[in-house]
């Protein structure tokens, strides 16, 4: 498995029966500026959806034209994209279970908001956020948490799950920060890995890993703060 940073909460995810883009931010996204959008999104067999914010939602509707992707969303965002022009997709809702082939996908528990922006501003709600639970075919399995604060069910996702790596939003502001997303990995979770992410975008939020990485000193789990293009391989 590959797992690349593209910056934000955007990640390209590889198995060699998989292809996946996890939320496509890329045009309007600083830390994905010098990279090719024709390159990281060559191959993808799928793309999934946290939620409907913009910063997440990005780049989803023309890469899935292109790429020919299975889109994978709750329900809400789902249909809002089909009337964009999307015909395959996957839609759910939290605690569904989605097979997706060599892989499936769980929809868990985020405690944020999902919506998009109409032309006269205003909020149009798409949907509960989510996070996404991934299970692969003899291949680690990984919590894309998306964006949310810490809560105690946290415990539950892990005692139902046991993902073994964690993708961990900590900016600040719109999710938790880097010391909370620290507490909420120790606390409630056993990730083998742990990959900080929702950082380093815009001013107004954590530039960078440092409090998540001085929280989780000490701890059986290993951090990996990437750089935007930057991958590991597990």
């Amino acid at each position: 498995m590959k797992i690349t940073w593209l910056g934000h909460s955007a990640f390209r995810i590889e198995t060699g029966k998989a292809t996946i883009l996890l939320d496509p931010f890329f045009s309007h996204n600083a830390s994905f500026s010098g990279q090719d959008i024709k390159h990281v999104s060559a191959g993808v067999t799928h793309i999934l959806l946290t939620h409907g914010h913009g910063d997440h939602v990005g780049d989803t509707v023309a890469l899935a034209k292109e790429t020919g992707a299975v889109v994978l969303a709750n329900a809400d965002l789902a249909a809002w994209l089909g009337s964009k022009g999307l015909d395959r997709l996957e839609m759910g809702n939290t605690g569904g279970t989605i097979a997706l082939g060599s892989f499936s996908a769980t929809f868990t528990n985020a405690l944020h908001s999902s919506a998009q922006i109409t032309e006269d501003g205003v909020s149009h709600a798409l949907g509960n956020a989510n996070g996404l639970m991934l299970h692969f075919e003899d291949e680690a399995s990984i919590l894309a948490m998306g964006d949310t604060d810490i809560f105690a069910d946290m415990a539950l996702i892990n005692e139902l799950h046991q993902p073994d790596i964690g993708l961990v939003p900590i900016g600040d502001r719109f999710t938790m920060g880097g010391a909370v997303a620290a507490l909420a990995c120790r606390r409630y979770f056993n990730f083998k890995t742990a990959i900080p992410c929702h950082f380093g975008t815009f001013p107004i939020i954590e530039q960078t890993a440092d409090k998540f990485i001085a929280g989780m000193e000490g701890s059986k789990t290993d951090v990996k703060a990437l750089k935007p293009a930057e991958s590991l391989s597990i």
